[in-house]
């Protein structure tokens, strides 16, 4: 998102055309470049996710997107612009994986909507950071001309620097992850993590002196207790199948317990093929997250576009013929966002969980989709307003925008996870959403972009959102279809994963003993379980702030 307040003098600076009606075919063509290679990968990364652990895809996507960043700020052309975006969407994975992790932590369904709610409040963070640092740090020379001479790299490359702060603090986001991020894969999270590991050694070494030796020793305690339950007399169905951290060698069941047909499949195969795992609510889930991807980035493409517009002098043919922008600058169009990021946190921990509990998730996904077309209908006429309510307008409708956008994401997230058969296939299920929807926002700038084009010489600044608008349209009679589901939850479902597996998951009396060993330990705040939640969250700031 930083880049959105900038893009539009980026591509004028690059002289790629002299028209300024064709400036948004190649902004949506930068745009969607990061999108269209990010659709490539998806899936790819979901299931190395599912084989190598969520950590690593998450830290690779993280360095992935700091080095395309610095081949963004470096480049002297277009071609090389789409080649940094490109190159960040073929390394960063990160939604699906997220949205996977955020599931393995999260297994009460009352506990969803806080739990769906922090990682919007996490990427409005840094929706707010993203924006204001390229608005305001973009062509250093000119905004800044004391402290940025001309003459200098920053002349040269003129919007180097916000990519090299943004770069700077996807770094940081990475060594915080290596050191304090907990891997959540099942099989995977109890190996051992050589960078844990030395996150603990830093903290126990700047810690008080005195707490540390009561944690030591309590925490040694609570470790021999955790072994004695979980290694020497493991109940049937909490066995693990890899070998634990402290043996090795040891393996849940033999290959003679396992049911024959499985013997040779692996783990993403459990559930006897594509027909079992995509459901009709998987799909229709998916679907409509991909609509919801394709308008929502028209819009953040088209808004800055618009603000940037120069006024237009010609007469207008109401009610649909009519030009024009509002002329603001890189810094007044990156504070404006940075506003509505800052409404986001806010809304997104209090409005959405209030609204969920109150309506149900599907009530309030329903409502949104379905009054969200108005909002692309009314936004062109923002230019028609007198002078002093153009800008009351502007925000109105921003804030009109993040709204439907905070209720709407997280509740198709909920909907999607409860509606998958199985925590089995839970991460290829979210890599195909996130594949779908990186096309849909790969399609959706484009698109839009030529469509906007097309408009401005017929005279008619309106077409693209309207455009947009029939899309939303589609997604809200779409969402006709879509029920409410327990999903994973469900009690038939475990009995579900049981036959899938030919062994039970989970028993009574593994459920009793496992509860007991980890009460008091595994919970987050008010008793639910998202205290690890919360370490995945630098990761997730430092990914939206780019």
């Amino acid at each position: 998102m930083s880049i959105f307040p900038y893009i539009y003098y980026m591509i004028l600076s690059f002289n790629v055309t002299s028209d300024e009606r064709q400036i948004s075919i190649y902004v949506g063509l930068v745009t969607s470049a990061f999108a269209f290679a990010e659709f490539s990968t998806g899936v790819v990364w979901g299931r190395l996710s599912d084989r190598l652990g969520r950590k690593p895809v998450l830290l690779t996507g993280l360095a992935g997107t700091c080095l395309s960043m610095l081949v963004f700020g470096f480049a002297p052309n277009l071609p090389i612009a789409l080649l940094g975006r490109a190159l960040g969407g073929l390394l960063n994975g990160n939604i699906g994986v997220l949205q996977t992790t955020v599931a393995e932590i999260v297994t009460v369904k009352e506990h969803q909507p806080r739990a769906y709610s922090i990682m919007p409040f996490v990427w409005g963070l840094g929706s707010i950071l993203g924006p204001a640092l390229g608005g305001a740090l973009a062509q250093p020379c000119i905004i800044y001309p004391n402290l940025f001479p001309r003459g200098t790299l920053f002349d040269r490359y003129p919007f180097l620097l916000p990519n090299l702060v943004c770069a700077a603090i996807l770094a940081v986001g990475v060594l915080v992850g290596i050191f304090f991020l907990e891997e959540t894969h099942e099989l995977k999270k109890h190996q051992r993590d050589w960078g844990l590991e030395c996150g603990k050694w830093i903290l126990r070494h700047f810690s008080k002196p005195l707490s540390t030796d009561s944690f030591d020793k309590a925490g040694d305690a609570n470790l021999q207790e955790s072994r004695s339950l979980l290694e020497d007399d493991q109940p049937p169905g909490y066995q693990t199948t890899e070998g634990s951290p402290h043996d090795p060698s040891s393996r849940s069941q033999s290959p003679s317990t396992v049911h024959p047909k499985l013997k040779h499949e692996g783990p993403t195969r459990t559930l006897s093929g594509v027909h079992l795992t995509f459901t009709k609510q998987v799909i229709l889930n998916i679907v409509g997250y991909g609509i919801l991807a394709y308008h929502t980035m028209s819009f953040d493409q088209m808004m800055p576009v618009f603000l940037s517009t120069p006024v237009s002098h010609e007469p207008s043919s109401l009610p649909f013929m009519f030009t024009g922008g509002f002329a603001l600058s890189s810094k007044k169009i990156g504070l404006m966002l940075s506003f509505q990021g800052v409404y986001s946190m806010l809304a997104q921990l209090l409005l959405f969980p209030l609204v969920v509990r109150r309506f149900g998730t599907l009530k309030t996904y329903r409502f949104v989709v379905i009054s969200w077309p108005m909002l692309y209908f009314l936004t062109p006429y923002l230019v028609l307003l007198p002078v002093r309510l153009q800008m009351t307008g502007v925000y109105v409708c921003l804030l009109w925008r993040i709204t439907s956008q905070i209720l709407a994401f997280p509740s198709n997230a909920i909907l999607l996870t409860n509606s998958a058969p199985s925590m089995l296939v839970l991460g290829v299920i979210n890599g195909i959403a996130a594949s779908t929807a990186s096309l849909s926002r790969a399609f959706g700038p484009t698109v839009s972009g030529f469509v906007h084009s097309w408009g401005l010489k017929m005279g008619c600044t309106g077409l693209v959102w309207w455009a947009a608008g029939l899309v939303c349209l589609l997604g809200a009679i779409e969402s006709f279809w879509v029920e409410e589901g327990g999903g994973r939850m469900n009690p038939h479902t475990v009995e579900d994963e049981e036959v899938a597996t030919a062994e039970p998951l989970m028993d009574s009396p593994a459920m009793e003993v496992a509860m007991a060993a980890t009460d008091g330990s595994s919970q987050g705040p008010s008793g639910s379980p998202l205290g690890s939640l919360t370490s995945k969250a630098p990761a997730y700031c430092a990914g939206s702030a780019q």
